[in-house]
């Protein structure tokens, strides 16, 4: 049970007594689960739903892999300015996914004034074998978060800001109250600013997602992240189908989508645009693709550099198959360069402009009003 407890800080929401929610209980696939059950070795790696584990200190590495390849070098960052936005941030006491997720455009993303703002802690209830970010058992909740985003964003005089966040499973809500919270502070203080979420499943339980849709954020993501068949290694407390529903649910919301997913952690070229097919038919409008990297040597390795070139194939598939905007390359992620799509030669550029314009002037309406 989380109770308010006031303080300098602000306010946040703290346990009385230890959640009965363990990140270790989902840490099985279920098919592993199954095995071991019947006592049936399983030798193939991805059926084993074999993964990284927290505090696991087994190192894996694929001995075949070549060395980085030059494509996947990036520039040095502006450190003055990287400085400046760190200050900013942590001085707010918010978190980046930038920073969490050991991002590698980090660099140029926040040496031009931009960053992906990570709300709802930096602990996940979640353990992904590509993530960096830490998992385990959050013990609170900040209500006072999304005023500090907003602060954030009006120092920033971003234009288009990305927002996402941590799973958190042990609450009801699945935090979607933050979320939507945090979307309105943003709208109220910067109502011209574009607003695009990367949100989490929220366990498949759809009012919860309701939540955040009735903010009218300007583009909803949620990330597929990989084919189906390594679902269980790649994303054990996640479901391929469920992921896909996320987009469908937004999209019959009247959002703007968007979601993406990471090449060579061991799909097969023919699955690729399989799942690329499947998010286009779940209402998908924007896609990005990038290559996965090994945050640290416990977590699932890479299996191959996929070359520029066949990035630039499966963009050029996913706009033969309806796509509106494809981002792929090494180096995509899923917030980068995310403003693109109010950028001149963006399809999505008058839809997502005209949102921007409708709930800036339901935002001014709505001072004005609070005003008399």
């Amino acid at each position: 049970m989380l109770t308010p407890v006031s303080g300098n800080e602000g306010t946040t929401l703290q346990s009385e007594s230890p959640s009965k929610f363990n990140a270790r209980d989902f840490r099985l696939s279920p098919g592993a689960r199954a095995a071991a059950a019947a006592g049936t070795a399983i030798t193939d790696p991805v059926e084993r739903g074999e993964r990284y584990k927290p505090g696991a200190s087994e190192v894996r590495v694929n001995p075949d892999l070549g060395p980085r390849p030059a494509w996947m070098r990036v520039s040095t960052p502006n450190h003055g300015k990287l400085k400046e936005l760190e200050a900013q941030v942590h001085e707010k006491k918010l978190n980046t996914v930038c920073e969490s997720a050991n991002c590698p455009n980090r660099g140029e993303c926040w040496s031009l004034g931009t960053a992906t703002l990570m709300i709802l802690g930096n602990i996940c209830t979640r353990s992904c074998g590509f993530c960096a970010i830490k998992t385990g058992r959050p013990t609170e909740l900040d209500l006072d978060e999304p005023e500090r985003v907003a602060d954030t964003v009006e120092w920033m005089k971003l234009r288009y800001v990305v927002i996402t966040s941590v799973d958190r499973d042990e609450l009801k809500d699945g935090g979607a109250g933050v979320w939507a919270s945090t979307i309105r502070a943003v709208r109220a203080r910067c109502p011209e600013v574009g607003i695009e979420v990367l949100i989490p499943d929220f366990m498949g339980i759809e009012a919860n997602q309701q939540i955040v849709f009735d903010a009218r954020p300007h583009v909803l993501a949620h990330n597929l992240e990989t084919v189906e068949r390594m679902h269980r290694t790649v994303r054990p407390q996640a479901r391929y189908q469920r992921s896909l529903d996320v987009i469908t649910n937004a999209k019959r919301a009247g959002l703007v989508t968007k979601s993406g997913m990471m090449l060579g952690i061991g799909e097969r070229a023919d699955e690729v645009p399989v799942a690329m097919q499947a998010l286009r038919d779940a209402g998908c409008d924007v896609l990005t693709l990038g290559q996965y990297l090994q945050p640290t040597p416990a977590h699932l390795p890479i299996e191959r550099w996929v070359t520029p070139q066949e990035f630039e194939e499966h963009r050029a598939t996913a706009l033969e198959m309806g796509f509106s905007k494809c981002d792929s390359g090494p180096l995509v992620r899923s917030s980068y360069h995310a403003e693109g799509v109010i950028s001149p030669d963006s399809p999505l550029r008058d839809v997502v402009a005209q949102a921007i314009g409708e709930a800036a002037a339901a935002a001014m309406d709505a001072a004005q009003e609070i005003g008399e």
